[in-house]
């Protein structure tokens, strides 16, 4: 079958038809190492646009610091960048902004650690079923993505909990999705924060500007 060619810096195998053929395809030595590309709903989403630094870049770095210590403390893993995440009942396998995954979720068999080639031990590739928790971070060229196609995803695999951060306009924008059979639940608390129920605590992300006037931004934790 013919290859396609997305914008000359991705080649897509034209037999990469098939859920099981993309996620064998994403761990083959021939898969771009550059640039986002999922399977949502049996389509390909190619995204080879840079990642805006003070938009996208600086507001996971804050994330990633804050929760990456909470979920520590709280026997949770936390991964972010190239980590894998696939689900049959979803269609899906996408390489989400953060994904956070407690032993509870391992235990219970609602996420499996997926091995590496050849067997060897501690060493996986990607995490299949529904992470407890997922983040995404809005970019100009994955607006309709982040807010209408993988939150329908994201709820069809399990996925415990889902944040969507918008820091492209005049503010920044958290939202905090809950789980529930009917769809998702948003988790509003007081004073403009967000109430989790995978960290049971409320998250305030803001932003602000430095001495020389660029973006920085701090995600506190709040009792809501």
């Amino acid at each position: 079958m013919a290859t396609v060619l997305v914008a000359d810096q991705c080649e897509i195998p034209g037999e990469v038809a098939t859920l099981n053929a993309f996620r064998r395809w994403a761990q083959s030595p021939e898969f771009p190492t550059s640039g986002r590309i999922d399977w949502v709903a049996s389509c390909i989403e190619v995204d080879m646009s840079p990642e805006d630094i003070f938009t996208h870049g600086t507001v996971k770095s804050e994330i990633v610091r804050v929760l990456g210590t909470l979920a520590k403390a709280r026997g949770m893993h936390l991964f972010t960048g190239e980590t894998r995440v696939s689900a049959d009942a979803a269609d899906l396998s996408v390489e989400p902004d953060v994904v956070v995954v407690s032993e509870a979720a391992l235990a219970a068999g609602r996420v499996r650690l997926v091995p590496a080639a050849g067997g060897r031990p501690d060493r996986f590739v990607e995490l299949e079923g529904g992470p407890d928790l997922v983040v995404e971070i809005v970019s100009d060229s994955s607006v309709r993505k982040d807010t209408e196609r993988l939150p329908a995803a994201y709820h069809a695999a399990g996925v415990r909990e889902f944040w969507l951060v918008d820091a492209r306009g005049a503010d920044v924008r958290l939202t905090i999705h809950r789980w529930e059979p009917a769809g998702w639940a948003t988790s509003p608390g007081q004073g403009g924060g967000c109430h989790s129920a995978v960290f049971e605590c409320g998250f305030v992300l803001a932003r602000s500007r430095n001495p020389q006037g660029r973006f920085v931004y701090d995600l506190t934790v709040a009792n809501l």
